[in-house]
């Protein structure tokens, strides 16, 4: 039995993740007294006596307990932004080449953001592959639900009277949007991409949109397609090369669920490459618990719901 501490299990993401856990009979949850919640050395003392812990703390607080915690055996699993391109820290993306292996091996994992994630799982491969330079000045959109932004978003789209939330509200204008070092990190780009998120008036899904031209891949469309097709033979993204909802696609698809979805749309000359996802599942929460069951020796996909 296995025990793992959530830090931080009052938020969107920390709630998912003890919904997850909470029926798995293979892993016992450190849990604190309300009166000591927030207390740093109560806290410090439970990362301490679990096998795993997860923080679902804002950036500063995660910076802090780690700080605090130092050197341990407990695997920590970060979900905030504060390690995602910090030095000692596995970017804990498993299907990414190699990546499993690291994150088998490590004690700091830093999970994923989950635009982040999904343009990440449509570009790296890509260049890694050398089907794309990492040269190219790229661009990218990304559908969210809402609840990507927390309790007070939940709050404000559930509860609105203005017409403004009965459309898509594209956000981060100033391309300053928190996930862009961590995607041009990972995916070795020599340029952050044109980045443009909106939220969409619907509670969880994720859709992550990268249009290109085929003369910016070597081997156009085929090539991308062939890539897909043996970079995610395994683990929680699958290609698919034609989702069918009559010439639609819906960023609410994967709703509820932990998986991915790849797919490439176009023809000879433009194409967009599609992911889409969960932004509380393989955005969030769910790619907590995949790092957590690798980590820990379990089957990746124990306690998540896939398809």
């Amino acid at each position: 039995m296995k025990k793992v501490f959530i830090d931080g299990s009052a938020g969107t993401t920390g709630l998912r993740i003890r919904e997850r856990l909470a029926g798995r009979g293979d892993v016992e949850l450190v849990v604190l007294d309300d009166a000591v919640r927030k207390d740093p050395a109560a806290r410090k003392v439970a990362i301490e006596s679990a096998d795993a812990a997860i923080l679902c703390l804002p950036d500063e607080a995660a910076r802090e307990i780690v700080a605090a915690v130092g050197q341990t055996s407990t695997v920590i699993i970060d979900t905030s932004t504060a390690h995602r391109t910090a030095e000692g820290w596995v970017y804990g993306f498993p299907e990414l080449a190699a990546r499993r292996q690291q994150i088998a091996a490590a004690k700091r994992i830093a999970n994923p953001g989950c635009h982040a994630s999904g343009f990440i799982a449509l570009v790296e491969p890509l260049v890694a592959a050398g089907i794309l330079s990492p040269d190219e000045r790229l661009s990218a959109f990304s559908l969210t639900g809402y609840s990507g932004g927390g309790k007070k978003m939940i709050e404000d789209y559930e509860h609105a009277t203005s017409p403004l939330y009965l459309g898509g509200r594209q956000y981060a204008l100033g391309q300053n949007h928190k996930h862009l070092p961590e995607m041009a990190k990972i995916c070795r780009l020599a340029h952050s991409p044109v980045f443009s998120p909106v939220v969409v008036p619907h509670h969880s899904g994720m859709e992550v949109t990268v249009p290109l031209f085929a003369d910016q891949l070597r081997g156009g469309i085929e090539a991308v397609r062939e890539c897909y097709r043996d970079c995610y033979a395994g683990g929680l993204v699958k290609y698919v090369a034609a989702p069918g909802e009559d010439g639609f696609l819906s960023s609410a698809a994967f709703a509820g669920r932990d998986d991915m979805e790849i797919s490439v749309c176009g023809n000879g000359e433009r194409l967009v490459l599609v992911a889409r996802f969960d932004n509380l599942g393989k955005g969030a929460s769910g790619a907590a618990i995949q790092n957590m069951n690798i980590a820990l020796g379990f089957d990746e996909a124990t306690g998540l719901k896939i398809g």
